[in-house]
């Protein structure tokens, strides 16, 4: 049995979820999310927790068990709490700039980068260096937020590029002269 398929998921007071032949529809105070369910995969709800319960043992539905409960999770959290990602740009020149919906990026090419920015996703600019990627859904938070900094990754030596704002750079020690 999936450790965390068979986890018991706590229905917020202002959220509500409706199942409907294969799909799933979750409202709350941010949005509407829905995802559908792979055969096999049933979705039970009784007195505010929701159950994630397979109907069989074959090996497409135990190891879409865990995920689609996981999926529910983040569509549940996702319209309570957005997610949300920071970017902060580290080097001489490197910055962010939002003109209308699009991201303008400066960062030290011939050029400046344009982004269209997602109807769905909110890009707020923190500092013209720190960047905050917020929306409902986890999947294009991340996705879009991993595109910004594959423009310009953060290098080993200096640290200059694009980051998450945890994120720890692993620094190597440069040439040593004679």
């Amino acid at each position: 049995m999936s450790r965390i398929g068979k986890k018991i998921i706590e229905i917020p007071e202002n959220v509500s979820i409706e199942v409907k032949d294969k799909k799933i529809l979750v409202k709350g105070k941010h949005g509407v999310l829905e995802q559908f369910l792979t055969d096999g995969i049933e979705i039970e709800i009784k007195e505010n927790k929701l159950f994630v319960l397979r109907k069989n043992d074959l090996k497409t539905t135990r190891s879409c068990h865990g995920l689609i409960r996981a999926l529910v999770q983040n569509m549940i959290k996702g319209v309570t709490e957005k997610f949300s990602k920071t970017l902060i740009a580290e080097g001489v020149g490197y910055k962010f700039q939002i003109d209308k919906k699009v991201l303008i990026l400066t960062m030290g090419y011939s050029h400046p980068i344009q982004i269209e920015i997602p109807e769905d996703l909110s890009i707020n600019l923190e500092s013209p260096t720190k960047l905050l990627v917020s929306g409902i859904e986890k999947q294009k938070v991340g996705l879009l937020a991993s595109e910004i900094r594959e423009i310009r990754p953060p290098e080993p030596y200096k640290g200059k590029g694009i980051r998450y704002e945890n994120e720890k750079i692993l620094r190597k020690a440069g040439k040593t002269g004679k």
